[in-house]
């Protein structure tokens, strides 16, 4: 395999840079470093990112989580592994990745779940980490970036 181009964020450095500041945005105390990649992982597997499933699952390994938390992640509803909140949270990012699935794109049950565990400024940040997670996915689909392979 190989990418069809350079990565646009090496072409357009001002984008990687855009992108880093906004995912620095969105780490606050209110939502754990695990949960943002908890659901950047399952974005990842609901897009097909072999880059992003292939970073964050390593990310959750370096981060301390056991394999069976990041081999259950695509099957979270059906596990004991995760929190509530984690459950909260990975059915936001479902919902936010899968905007075209239903009529009303994020249900109010989603959403009113994911707010009775995360306070306002948890949900902007776990939006936002769920919208730019999208991006990532677009962006490596749209040039095949390749899993493991140096971006630049």
């Amino acid at each position: 395999m190989q990418a069809r181009m350079k990565h646009p964020v090496f072409v357009l450095p001002a984008a990687m840079q855009a992108l880093a500041a906004l995912d620095k945005s969105t780490h606050t105390n209110e939502v754990p470093n695990v949960t943002h990649k908890l659901v950047h992982l399952r974005a990842s597997q609901i897009n097909g990112c072999s880059v992003c499933v292939d970073m964050h699952s390593h990310e959750l390994k370096q981060a301390g989580e056991s394999d069976k938390r990041i081999f259950a992640v695509a099957a979270w509803r059906e596990s004991p592994y995760f929190t509530d909140a984690e459950r909260a949270a990975l059915a936001l990012a479902e919902s936010i990745t899968r905007i075209a699935d239903r009529e009303d794109a994020v249900p109010d049950h989603v959403w009113n779940e994911a707010a009775r565990h995360y306070d306002e400024t948890g949900l902007a940040a776990l939006v936002i980490s769920i919208a730019q997670i999208n991006v990532w996915n677009r962006l490596n689909a749209a040039v095949r970036q390749v899993a493991g392979a140096k971006w630049n």
